[in-house]
């Protein structure tokens, strides 16, 4: 009981929280640039600039009379689908691997996005997603065009700073973790009938894209969500000495989302033999033999033999890395719950469940100790950048667009590791509050059974909270108490 009152305390402390969040709104708005464009609310959004960066105060309007503003704003919004020219590159299935493209006439700044879709590891776990989940597998029946959300999108309200960027969106169809370097050619009889060509693929999207101009790109920008986010912290080396290979003069930068994974600390009792039993490590253990897995040399020095399977967690490869990285992620990430079997609004948590998601925040804080650039709010739920409201989400008062802008700033006014921030605009934001759903700002919660929205009442209640005893403590109504959980949940 005393657990569940400090939840409440914290509900009523988000309730201040809130009232700073609508005070903070007005500072963290995005300086008009350029043209100006209209929101869906019909007020003024940010608008564009011909210059590659965006600084942190507001621009000369004058930029508006360029015609390339013109052509940017007008321009098609969809993503077209490019094969890779080399064919030998595939897919599990032995299909052309390939990626989508939104070109800016223009624009020197470049964003490589890698799809997320955890991986397989064996015979039985490949065949059941070959037969699930198809489209992450093969190309054979990917569309066309497809539209990007969030930061991949194409509209300045949307998407402030990257909106007319040249953006790269490259399907994940080598369930590796975008580490495999394995043709189907080379499988050996007795393991799988599967390509794990993952970094290759990556290599071939950027020697793809020279003749589009990435050569001439002054920032390029690696990111990806959940295993697309672990992609990025795998092969973000590779790709900074590609672009230096090229001749091109880019700084390449990495933006991880969700990929942050810890080891789970739960003993398994049995060697396990799916995707719902296997722990991450467990899974990338195994797997990286089957997809011949590489590893960033730096970090793969730092263990012996048999132990490189640790450069896959964001905590043990972080330091070994040269290029700038900034790490979005989720106190209560829900992938990371879901390999303990807990999923908040579908079922009532034990105290022991309730004890581990405590540790996972704390131990996530802790990981992020030395990462210069980080978004962290404590809720629960799994990505974010590609969200199409991804600029509602705040830590202390700063949405990720400008801890985002931030970073980038800072990033054009010194080195690439600083660890300084511009005065008055962070970009090392982790939330301090200890539970789920503490931020005010954090995703509604959803029952997964039901898809139906759940409030924190509900959940509350579901743990057996005694309402009577929580309100006597707290030296209030039990009437006003449950104002106060309703209007928070």
């Amino acid at each position: 009981m005393k657990i569940l009152s400090h939840v409440v305390i914290l509900i009523l402390l988000g309730e201040a929280a809130s009232q700073n969040k609508r005070n903070s709104k007005s500072n963290s708005k995005v300086p008009n640039q350029g043209k100006k464009t209209m929101s869906p609310a019909g007020e003024p959004g940010p608008a564009a600039s011909n210059d590659d960066t965006f600084p942190v105060e507001s621009s000369s309007v004058e930029d508006s009379k360029d015609p390339m503003v013109y052509q940017l704003t007008n321009s098609n919004d969809d993503m077209k689908l490019y094969y890779l020219k080399n064919t030998q590159v595939t897919c599990n299935d032995g299909t052309t691997a390939g990626f989508y493209l939104r070109e800016q006439k223009g624009s020197r700044r470049w964003q490589i996005f890698l799809e997320g879709g955890w991986c397989c590891y064996n015979k039985e776990t490949c065949d059941s997603r070959y037969k699930n989940i198809r489209h992450l597998m093969s190309s054979s029946e990917w569309p066309q065009t497809r539209k990007g959300s969030g930061i991949l999108s194409a509209q300045s309200e949307e998407n402030p700073h990257w909106w007319n960027a040249n953006t790269v969106f490259i399907p994940y169809c080598s369930s590796d973790v975008w580490s495999g370097t394995l043709s189907k050619s080379r499988q050996r009889k007795e393991t799988v009938e599967y390509a794990f060509m993952g970094s290759l693929i990556i290599r071939e999207v950027i020697k793809d894209l020279v003749p589009k101009g990435i050569k001439q790109a002054k920032v390029v920008m690696l990111s990806g969500a959940s295993a697309g986010g672990t992609g990025v912290l795998l092969n973000i080396e590779k790709v900074s000495s590609l672009m230096e290979q090229l001749g091109a003069d880019a700084q390449v930068r990495g933006l991880v989302d969700s990929g942050w994974f810890l080891e789970s600390k739960q003993p398994r009792t049995t060697e396990c033999s799916d995707t719902v039993s296997c722990t991450p490590a467990d899974t990338i253990k195994k797997g990286l033999r089957l997809w011949n897995g590489i590893i960033p040399e730096k970090c793969r020095q730092q263990f012996k033999r048999g132990e490189e399977w640790q450069c896959f967690f964001g905590h043990k490869l972080y330091s070994s890395l040269k290029s700038p990285v900034f790490v979005v992620q989720w106190l209560f990430d829900e992938e990371q719950l879901r390999v303990e079997n807990i999923q908040l609004g579908s079922h009532s948590l034990t105290e022991h469940q309730w004890t581990y998601i405590q540790n996972l925040g704390r131990e996530l804080k802790n990981s992020f100790q030395d990462v210069m650039a980080v978004f962290a709010p404590a809720c629960l739920s799994h990505t974010l950048i590609t969200k199409s409201n991804w600029l509602e989400f705040q830590v202390k008062g700063t949405s990720l667009s400008r801890a985002l802008q931030c970073w980038d700033k800072s990033l054009q006014d010194t080195s690439k590791n600083s660890k300084t921030s511009v005065k008055g605009c962070p970009f090392h934001l982790i939330d301090n509050c200890q539970w789920p759903q503490c931020n005010p700002t954090c995703p509604a919660l959803v029952d997964h059974t039901t898809g139906q929205e759940v409030s924190l009442l509900q959940v509350l209640l579901g743990m057996g909270l005694d309402l009577q005893k929580v309100a006597q403590e707290l030296k209030m109504e039990v009437s006003d108490l449950l104002g106060m959980i309703s209007n928070r949940g």
